[in-house]
């Protein structure tokens, strides 16, 4: 998700100043005090006038967001699936550059998507290259060849490794001539950040 607001937090009789921000499955406060709330942790959540109320068993936060109150319970009681939040589609082909969990793969056939694991398909909507290393990115040359007009290609890596950092990631896509576009969350070990050709190129 994301998406980030500056606001004020009341918790435990006291209030604070910073800066929430709603991931794929937590709520995070950094400013005067820290704090993060996992979805799985929550126990009720309302949104009232501009408010996010959200009661866990250590008591309840109220998070002041204005109209985004709403629209942020509304992403925490139904969330995304991994698959919407990365827009692949029914039907569509994907291909896959690397090795990638067995799950990811179920939700892929599951969702319908013709998958390419061997090659890259040409026209191809969707590409995923898992990348744990810095030396995984060399292949973003010759991968950069058969993208064509919205092809998607998702840089898949670890979180808070030093192997590869998402400067790395993001740098080695420009040199491609790739432009970063979209993060999202892949999983709790992992994050996905979205390339697509510059529109003066498709």
């Amino acid at each position: 998700m994301g998406n980030e607001l500056p606001c004020r937090l009341h918790h435990a009789d006291k209030s604070f100043s910073g800066k929430a921000l709603l991931e794929s499955s937590e709520i995070i406060f950094r400013g005067e005090v820290r704090l993060k709330i996992g979805f799985s942790a929550i126990t009720a959540i309302q949104a009232r006038d501009g408010e996010l109320r959200v009661r866990t068993k250590d008591g309840l936060a109220v998070f002041e967001l204005g109209p985004q109150a709403a629209k942020w319970q509304e992403k925490i009681t139904n969330p995304k699936s991994l698959l919407d939040k990365l827009g692949v589609k029914s039907g569509q082909s994907v291909s896959l550059i690397g090795d990638f969990s067995a799950d990811f793969v179920a939700r892929l056939k599951k969702q319908g998507a013709t998958l390419n694991k061997s090659k890259l398909a040409k026209d191809a909507p969707w590409i995923f290259l898992a990348a744990n290393e810095k030396q995984d990115l060399q292949c973003l040359t010759s991968v950069r060849k058969v993208i064509r007009g919205a092809t998607g290609l998702w840089i898949v890596y670890p979180k808070g490794q030093q192997s590869i950092k998402e400067a790395d990631v993001r740098s080695s896509g420009l040199k491609a001539g790739l432009v970063d576009i979209k993060v999202a969350s892949f999983s709790p070990t992992h994050t996905a950040l979205k390339f697509v050709l510059p529109k003066s190129k498709r």
